[in-house]
């Protein structure tokens, strides 16, 4: 019985691991804050390292978010794996009354010809800056 208690308590410390994994491969998106290629690029970072990368956007920065995956996704760099809508409460105020927000998160994960094209895409950049 021992052994099963330590199975299971094993289970749950893997599960708590890949939550925060996921979280720090989060990009929470803003429509006004930075340009659509930053988040772009950087998501192209978090694939690089992580294998994944979750777009994440409230309200009117949902656009955004659809824009920068399908960007990715037809550029051949990603394949989506998840996609979750919701409303999530929120308060302007430290008082005011709540308002609910439309919430997008997406889960792309890296194309099989990921690593391909990254690496003619360097490749192309070395070239350029040689020219220069």
């Amino acid at each position: 019985m021992d052994g099963l208690a330590e199975a299971v308590n094993d289970m749950h410390i893997t599960d708590l691991s890949a939550k925060k994994n996921r979280i720090q491969n989060r990009i929470q998106v803003s429509n006004t804050k930075k340009p659509l290629f930053f988040y772009v690029n950087l998501a192209k970072k978090y694939m690089q390292l992580n294998n994944e990368v979750e777009l994440s956007g409230l309200g009117m920065a949902i656009a955004t978010v659809v824009t920068i995956a399908e960007i990715l996704k037809n550029n051949g760099l990603a394949v989506e794996r998840k996609i979750i809508t919701k409303t999530v409460d929120m308060r302007e105020d430290a008082g005011g009354r709540p308002i609910q927000k439309a919430k997008i998160e997406i889960l792309l994960g890296k194309s099989d010809k990921f690593d391909e094209i990254m690496a003619a895409a360097a490749e192309e950049a070395n070239e350029y800056e040689e020219q220069s």
